[in-house]
């Protein structure tokens, strides 16, 4: 029996030596995967951040500021926006998301929107307050910003295209030359009748935009 007892030990001690020897190689090869995936994670974020910092330095001003009090004080805008714009992806982005008609037009809100000097989530934000973007709005009217809508008739416009234009222009000769600097005071004038909750959806649905969460 002695014989066994022994084979029993020596199995014991090759089993503790080998338990030992797998530890010691596989723990340092678990902390390295560990500490890359630590700073692969670290990086991601960092990216993440300067990317989404990246496109709020675009904006002219932040929420609720969203016109520019003096032409001057804004930047000199170029006459093209490029198609890898940042803003023009996460406008296609938004717009696509909602199902929206107005998506094909993303390039031109933005650049619309530069021409004016106005924040380029505005007209946006507007028409998801105005028309759950341009889903409810007057037949054939292209009108999804509830412009010039009121009891005497509704303005209509001959393609969304127009209607971008002519509401960017719009706001900028109606709000920002007239001292309407932020999304209170638009509210004000453009349906005074709120009790505070349109400048809210409008503020809203422009952070939406600049920080996705669809």
């Amino acid at each position: 029996m002695r014989p066994f007892y022994k084979f029993k030990e020596n199995l014991n001690l090759w089993q503790e030596i080998t338990f030992i020897f797998v530890f010691f190689l596989t723990t340092p090869l678990i902390i390295i995967i560990s500490t890359f995936a630590l700073i692969s994670l670290q990086n991601s974020q960092e990216n993440k951040v300067i990317r989404l910092k990246a496109i709020q330095n675009q904006n002219y001003n932040n929420v609720p500021v969203v016109l520019s009090a003096s032409v001057n004080t804004v930047p000199q805008i170029e006459s093209k926006i490029t198609t890898d714009d940042a803003r023009v992806e996460l406008v296609r982005k938004y717009l696509n998301f909602y199902k929206s008609p107005l998506e094909p037009y993303a390039q031109l809100i933005v650049l619309e929107s530069d021409k004016n000097h106005i924040d380029w989530r505005l007209l946006i934000a507007i028409a998801q307050q105005e028309s759950n973007l341009c889903k409810v709005i007057p037949e054939g009217s292209y009108n999804c910003w509830g412009w010039g809508i009121h009891s005497r008739g509704t303005l209509m416009f001959d393609s969304y295209e127009q209607a971008i234009k002519v509401i960017a222009r719009g706001i900028r000769k109606n709000y920002i030359e007239k001292g309407y600097i932020n999304v209170e005071d638009i509210m004000k004038k453009y349906t005074p009748r709120s009790n505070g909750s349109w400048a809210f959806g409008v503020s809203k649905f422009m952070e939406d935009i600049t920080v996705p969460w669809y």
